[in-house]
């Protein structure tokens, strides 16, 4: 079920708005002003915002400013029909897309399933991650390289996961070590060596490229060879 916030100040629109949103199945949560709206954003954890341009206390682009760094989700703005400026402003400043009033709730509905499945297929996309030939499947535990399927174990799998989340980037032993393996770990202090040994005994077939580098005296590096 997706969360909605509702920042809207006039109090009668609001509620129609929650009262349709609950009927299609969404939680829903308003504020009648910015300031409250801003503290629900900052605390809450919300698939979508729909968020009216005049509020009072904050605006409703000042709300847009300060959370947009840390609220990633889509956000929709709520403005009047002649509001070009903050039409273009709000976009600017991250929003995901407007509407103007008075707006039918058909539209206002079809405007959030289409932001909810962006989303949807965003987050999909994060899961999947790729180098070259290879490519891991994080929600299916999934490994393939040139269309072979790859059996790690969970701890080699979530090695594999930490150099392709930063593919092209130098990582010291200490940082895969504090990563991978925790911040209380007491082991031998070569077991990523010995785990990107056993990555590469897997990845590696003779006729493909390797992919997972040695830096002499630094590290380990997952990149494709041009």
């Amino acid at each position: 079920m997706a969360r909605i916030l509702l920042i809207e100040d006039e109090e009668k629109l609001a509620r129609f708005i929650e009262l349709e949103l609950v009927h299609e199945g969404y939680q829903v949560e308003k504020a009648l002003d910015g300031r409250t709206g801003l503290e629900l954003a900052e605390q809450g954890n919300w698939d979508l915002m729909l968020l009216d341009i005049m509020l009072p206390g904050i605006s409703g682009l000042e709300v847009l400013r300060r959370i947009r760094k840390s609220f990633s989700r889509p956000v929709i703005i709520l403005t009047a029909r002649d509001a070009v400026m903050d039409k273009v402003t709000g976009l600017d400043m991250g929003a995901d897309d407007y509407i103007t009033k008075p707006f039918s709730i058909e539209e206002l509905l079809a405007r959030i399933r289409v932001a909810l499945r962006k989303q949807s297929r965003q987050a999909e996309d994060e899961k999947l991650l790729s180098c070259g030939d290879l490519s891991i499947d994080i929600s299916r535990h999934l490994v393939m390289r040139n269309g072979r399927e790859i059996a790690l174990t969970g701890r080699e799998f979530a090695l594999l996961q930490y150099f392709m989340e930063n593919k092209t980037l130098v990582l010291t032993r200490e940082q895969v070590l504090e990563k991978v393996w925790g911040y209380a770990y007491a082991g031998e202090t070569n077991v990523v060596d010995v785990y990107v040994r056993y990555l590469r005994n897997k990845m590696d077939d003779p006729f493909e490229k390797k992919l997972l580098h040695t830096v002499r005296g630094v590290g380990y590096v997952l990149r494709e060879e041009k």
